[in-house]
């Protein structure tokens, strides 16, 4: 299928043969089709943030810091509105990193590594890591958190100031926005790669080794301590049960919003009314923070079971990665909170942009200010036809939403159309089987609940919530849902944290769940081996 694209909208590149690319970390951080504004922070952002990343391991040259003309080297791009993840490049960083594998991170952040992609080590940089690499392992949780508190402090002096900015004002703060997301993204990629990646990488390493059971293993890669994500199930909790007041609510959480890493959302800041409704979904129900506290629990027994399992001389190392573990995996909630403050600024700023030139006649709608760039924006003067400028790009975004493209391609992928939602358009009988990553374990058997926006959806204690991917706004409807299933995600997603950390089966990356399962269908999740059974039909 061939889709016009319009040249100049920045929503589409051309990829060369050879180069791989996949959806599915960008997917969960920048959720369907992407907005004018959304890219142009994102793309240049992501390039510079994870490649800054890298430079402080010692496998890029401080020189790389920069995006590339070629858009088949830089670490991410769009096709047809949807962000992706250059798989090639991981590839790359894992064959350059000691402890690591041309395969490991990008497994990590993918949930696997389409066949094709070159997968080579090397030492050429072995020089440079060996130098950075140590001193970067011991002072990133230090780092992170440090770097993480001015964003946050921002963003709460800051809000208060949004509505009644002039247009000068409105467009400095976006482009200053614009600075801190790449400083934001530095931060995200840091706790990542450097905190998070290697040693998730090496508490799987040693659960193979002590042999441990499923059951085991799923009780040490969870229980790790409090996540940005679960203090937002707390507060629901609380808030829900009136021992918390909307406004402190939106103070600690405001940010977030369904699908928040697309900047032309709306943050519960914005518009409190799902909060209120999920909050009454907590009422009377358990409190979470026991729950926490026994899979704590949970986790140091199983971290007893692990170390007794392997001999003496490797205690010692084992412990150091079980400490590691607990102190760092949350590290990812916390970084990941620094750039959907600064986002939620930028967001801020645009809307108050497009309320004054919409007041003028410049645009149509206050909303056509994400059909245009940061960088026309932010530019000493805005474009002088801006509202046909927004009508070409609106034309051509809704084109783009009636399509999709894989999950993983190599070069230049092929668009789809989309079928209606929740039609379940591809078939499957009972007895089937949906095959994806096993992310939080257990077994459940239940109905199935499609959800596409979680801040309207009621979700029985009983059902199971498939969705296309997560976000952390997510959080509440998971606490109320017995298992999980996302179409898109690896074991380092936000579902799949968020999932272990609150005892919910989960299984990622299936690709095809929302469109094989249908609204009523029982089904039986599997969280240990990653697959959804199709036990019956729900009827039309």
């Amino acid at each position: 299928m061939t889709i016009q694209v319009d040249p100049t909208g920045s929503l589409h590149t051309e990829s060369k043969p050879g180069q791989f690319w996949s959806t599915t970390n960008l997917g969960e951080a920048m959720p369907g089709v992407a907005s004018h504004l959304g890219w142009s922070i994102w793309g240049k952002g992501s390039d510079l943030g994870i490649r800054d990343c890298f430079v402080r391991l010692g496998a890029l040259p401080k020189s790389e810091v920069r995006v590339d003309p070629d858009p088949n080297k830089r670490t991410s791009g769009i096709f047809y509105g949807r962000a992706a993840l250059n798989v090639n490049f991981f590839c790359e960083m894992g064959g350059l990193l000691p402890g690591s594998g041309p395969d490991m991170i990008a497994k990590q952040l993918l949930g696997e590594v389409p066949a094709g992609v070159p997968l080579a080590r090397s030492k050429r940089r072995m020089g440079h890591v060996l130098t950075k690499m140590p001193r970067e392992m011991i002072t990133i949780r230090k780092n992170v958190i440090s770097r993480a508190k001015p964003m946050h402090t921002w963003w709460e002096s800051m809000v208060p100031k949004l509505a009644t900015m002039d247009e000068a004002t409105a467009k400095a703060t976006l482009a200053e926005a614009d600075d801190r997301f790449t400083e934001a993204i530095k931060i995200q990629a840091g706790g990542v790669f450097i905190g998070v990646q290697g040693v998730y990488d090496q508490l799987l390493l040693l659960i193979k080794k002590a042999g441990l059971d499923a059951a085991q293993a799923n009780a040490i890669t969870a229980g790790q301590g409090s996540h940005a994500e679960t203090e937002i199930i707390f507060d629901l909790w609380r808030l829900g049960n009136d021992q918390l007041d909307l406004d402190t609510f939106i103070k600690r959480h405001g940010y977030h919003g369904p699908e928040v890493g697309e900047i032309s959302s709306v943050s519960w800041r914005e518009n409190p009314e799902p909060i209120k409704r999920l909050a009454g979904q907590y009422k009377g129900r358990p409190d979470p923070h026991g729950q926490a506290e026994e899979r704590v629990r949970g986790r140091i027994a199983a971290e007893a079971d692990l170390l007794a399992k392997l001999p003496r001389t490797k205690r010692a190392g084992a412990k150091l990665v079980l400490k590691m573990a607990v102190a760092r995996i949350p590290l990812r909630g916390v970084a990941k909170a620094t750039y959907l403050q600064v986002m939620d600024i930028a967001r801020g700023s645009a809307r108050r942009l497009g309320d004054l030139l919409a007041a003028d006649g410049r645009i149509a709608d206050r909303e056509d200010i994400f059909l245009f760039t940061v960088e026309e924006l932010t530019a000493p003067a805005l474009p002088s036809n801006m509202r046909a400028i927004a009508d070409e790009r609106r034309v051509q975004r809704e084109e783009f939403k009636r399509h999709d493209i894989p999950t993983h391609w190599e070069g230049t992928p092929t668009p789809f159309e989309l079928a209606p939602l929740g039609t379940g358009s591809e078939a499957a009988c009972e007895g089937s089987v949906v095959q994806g990553i096993g992310a939080s374990g257990g077994i459940i058997e239940g109905p199935v609940r499609i959800v596409h926006d979680p801040a309207f959806s009621e979700i029985e204690p009983d059902e199971i919530l498939v969705c296309v991917t997560t976000d952390p706004s997510w959080a509440a409807v998971l606490y109320v849902s017995s298992a999980l299933v996302t179409d898109i995600g690896g074991l380092l997603s936000h579902a799949a944290v968020v999932a272990r950390e609150i005892g919910v089966p989960c299984v990622v990356g299936t690709g095809n769940g929302t469109k094989v399962l249908k609204d009523g269908d029982v089904v039986r999740v599997d969280g240990n081996e990653g697959t959804i059974t199709l036990l019956k039909r729900a009827e039309s």
